[in-house]
């Protein structure tokens, strides 16, 4: 099996390509889970392609659908799946949730409804042990051994295919904070970014910002964002990928008050210096446009907005900065695969389903949609197509050097983040509930749902 190792190499090799040719803008175990230029680039007559197309043309074409997680690249997805059947005859409906939505709970309508996709999103432990009686075995695929990150059972069994490796922290304009003085470097602890906070704050007027920070709460849209992403942070923050402590305490309906109470010093910290308006009622779209039209200075995203900076124009450079959540140094990002997608056992289109996603992982389009359109990083390590969008090649050089922690969030219980921790986050946003609450409330809520 190819080790975390070989993803960085791979990283390394892409940001060599990167400074020779001086183009471009800009891992875990395997059971851990989980979020718009064209290339123009024509089908590669590759081998490993070219027998993608024959499968699917012996199958006679077809149609297939997908239910994709990532709402922004539903478009570079139904591109690529245009392309995918001009060669192959086989139709792919994309079929992308997003911005809220439930989609285990959309998934869960689909089935009893006798409408289930071919192929579905899943995020990690939680929705493994809702959906794991309708996993098709993909452990026979060619490209499980291509890469490190697909999706394993306990018993080993591949069932998930991983379209990408993405990473996150606090992410930076970086032209604002070279105007104020501050080192995106430094931001590697709590005291280093409430210097930056309060630097940047006084500096508003001049550096034509609003707020420091673009974060959102609202639990009904955003509990994704601050149950799932942020509370990441503590986790992981800091530990081996290897090591499991707090995920494990999570499991068992308990949580550490003294970690827990550094992660709410953070969290306050950031509420203080976010737009209030998109704190407490923005939706991502809105935390979005905040960021990418100049007015804060942060946004707590990663680099899957990287497709939908074209859209505001953004001319800014941009990076990604640790969730640093403690008093002590913590060099580095979240970064594992997202989420994955699963065959459908039950249905009647399995074979197109395995010829699409092998066209995806082994051709040099298939490459180019992932990585160049998508603005992802490969997971898979044959992959030569390097990034080029900012926050990918930022996020490609904490890999390389090999700063990441796991996304052990993916492990949670399905649901606790819409059900049962947003709304604290959103609660503590408000102010409704102090410091000393929230680390109280959060225990409350992890220990009854562990329940």
């Amino acid at each position: 099996m190819i080790k975390w190792k070989k993803i960085v190499a791979i990283a390394i090799a892409a940001v060599m390509t990167l400074s020779l040719t001086a183009c471009g803008s800009n891992t875990s175990s395997s059971d851990n889970t989980a979020d718009n230029t064209a290339s123009g680039t024509e089908v590669s007559d590759s081998s490993a392609e070219s027998t993608a197309a024959e499968s699917s043309t012996e199958s006679g074409g077809g149609e297939i659908r997908l239910v994709n997680g990532k709402i922004e690249i539903d478009e570079q997805l139904k591109t690529y799946a245009e392309k995918y059947e001009e060669k192959t005859g086989v139709k792919v409906n994309i079929e992308s949730l997003g911005g809220g939505v439930d989609i285990s709970g959309t998934l869960k309508g689909y089935l009893a409804a006798g409408n289930m996709p071919d192929m579905y999103v899943f995020g990690g432990e939680g929705d493994y042990n809702t959906w794991k009686d309708y996993m098709a075995d993909l452990s026979d695929q060619p490209w499980v051994s291509d890469t490190d990150v697909a999706y394993k059972t306990s018993d080993g069994k591949v069932v998930g295919f991983p379209y990408a490796v993405e990473g996150y922290g606090i992410t930076y304009n970086a032209d604002i904070l070279e105007k104020a003085g501050v080192d995106p470097a430094s931001l590697t602890n709590i005291n280093a970014y409430k210097e930056a906070f309060e630097k940047i704050d006084s500096m508003k007027s001049v550096l034509g910002i609003t707020a420091v920070c673009s974060v959102a709460a609202e639990s009904g849209q955003m509990y994704w964002s601050t149950g799932n992403h942020i509370f990441g942070s503590y986790l992981a923050q800091g530990l081996d990928r290897s090591d499991t402590t707090y995920i494990d305490m999570l499991k068992k309906g308990e949580t550490d008050t003294d970690r827990m109470t550094q992660f709410a010093d953070f969290l306050e910290l950031l509420f203080q210096y976010a737009d209030k308006n998109t704190l407490i009622s923005g939706t991502y779209d809105d935390q979005l446009a905040l960021w990418a039209q100049g007015k804060t200075a942060f946004i707590t995203q990663g680099n899957w907005i990287d497709p939908s900076l074209p859209d505001y124009n953004v001319s800014f450079d941009s990076g990604i900065a640790p969730l640093a959540i403690m008093e002590e140094d913590t060099d580095g990002i979240l970064a594992d695969a997202p989420s994955w997608w699963a065959v459908y056992n039950e249905g009647g289109n399995k074979q197109l389903c395995y010829d699409f996603m092998n066209s995806l992982a082994s051709t040099e389009e298939g490459a180019e949609c992932l990585v160049t359109d998508c603005g992802m990083i490969s997971p898979f390590a044959s992959t030569m197509v390097e990034p080029t969008t900012p926050l990918a090649v930022s996020l490609m050089g904490w890999v390389k050097a090999g700063k990441t922690y796991s996304w052990q969030w993916s492990k949670m219980p399905e649901g606790i983040a819409l059900n049962a921790t947003g709304v604290i986050f959103e609660s503590f946003a408000k102010g409704d509930i102090d410091k000393e609450q929230f680390v109280t409330m959060m225990g409350t809520a992890v220990s009854d749902y562990a329940k």
